[in-house]
């Protein structure tokens, strides 16, 4: 059963998660929907779900800084990986 909820966020956070929503193919609801299932399943019984960098920044209030570069974090990464 499909229930509403009104939810009260951050105007700038809202705009994020709508773009990243839009870029994975997902309504917000979905999306929310997901993130909180993902927070109350039982894992047993569940498959794991990766939660994104963006997502978990929601979650803990951290904030992904505006020049963030995940190619070079990446980058970085393999260049110490294979050192």
């Amino acid at each position: 059963m499909e229930t509403k909820l009104t939810l009260k966020l951050d105007q700038e956070v809202i705009e994020k998660a709508k773009k990243y929503a839009s870029d994975k193919k997902l309504s917000l609801s979905k999306l929310i929907e997901n993130y909180l299932n993902s927070l109350t399943s039982d894992k047993k019984n569940n498959i794991e779900i990766e939660i994104s960098p963006f997502v978990k920044s929601l979650a803990t209030g951290s904030k992904i800084p505006a020049n963030y570069d995940h190619k070079q974090e990446y980058s970085n990464y393999l260049v110490e990986k294979y050192k």
